[in-house]
């Protein structure tokens, strides 16, 4: 697989994956549900262009889009100056469809900061210094594309209702299938314990490893006591990165 071709399939897959899912309804208490594959589309694509060019050693896989971190650009644990900063993304982000007036889309104008994607990107940065070297062998992917909502309270899949999930867990599973093939990983790490379950789950019987690192998540007590060298602890503990 040519470098062209691994991003032209991580491109094709994530179209797939978002019209797949934008016929699904999801009832109370959901009040509103996002899919920033549609709204932040070009930032998107741009990101699957410039950084799933070429098959990676490492993908690193969250759960769903934080409201002020992809929902607002796109890209995965998209806090807005990382992604603008360091990964050099921009653009027009538009409007979903039906917005939520607790939850607006301001794209790169939005001033709230998502604190797990400023500790997941920031400590790439750390290590790697630069975008492009950490790009060389690692990724970062979200396994749900979709942020849900109840009112102003952020809702995570794992707490749909199963009739609910079935379907949704089902596409995401084979989006999930589809980026591993067009990216040859070597390792899936789940960032948190339900994207790790996940992974194992959908790419159950194929020739990879899968591990996970705590979830940088303010909600954490262990990532609010230094999450970054915890991260990297298990990160050289499960032999993805050297001491």
């Amino acid at each position: 697989m040519t470098h062209s071709d691994a991003a032209r399939a991580a491109i094709a897959a994530a179209h797939r994956l978002s019209d797949t899912l934008a016929p699904m309804r999801f009832a109370p208490p959901v009040s509103h549900v996002y899919d920033p594959l549609s709204y932040a589309w070009p930032v998107h694509q741009a990101y699957l262009a410039r950084y799933a060019a070429t098959p990676k050693r490492v993908v690193f896989l969250g759960m769903n889009p934080g409201p002020f971190g992809m929902a607002q650009t796109g890209v995965p644990f998209g806090e807005i100056a990382s992604v603008r900063d360091w990964l050099g993304l921009s653009g027009e982000v538009a409007k979903p469809a039906r917005e939520n007036p607790k939850r607006p889309v301001e794209g790169f104008a939005c001033t709230r900061s998502e604190v797990s994607g400023r500790r997941l990107w920031g400590l790439f940065r750390e290590r790697f210094g630069t975008a492009e070297a950490f790009a060389r062998e690692h990724f970062v992917a979200n396994y749900c594309p979709l942020a849900f909502f109840d009112g102003g309270r952020n809702l995570t899949p794992d707490k749909l209702p199963a009739a609910e999930a079935a379907p949704l867990m089902a596409a995401c599973d084979a989006h999930l299938v589809e980026l591993v093939e067009a990216l040859q990983p070597e390792w899936v790490i789940g960032i948190g314990a339900w994207a790790e379950q996940r992974a194992a789950a959908a790419l159950a019987g194929r020739a990879l490893r899968i591990g996970r690192v705590l979830h940088p998540s303010p909600a954490s007590p262990a990532a609010n006591r230094g999450w970054s060298p915890a991260a990297t602890a298990q990160l050289v503990a499960l032999g993805v990165w050297p001491a």
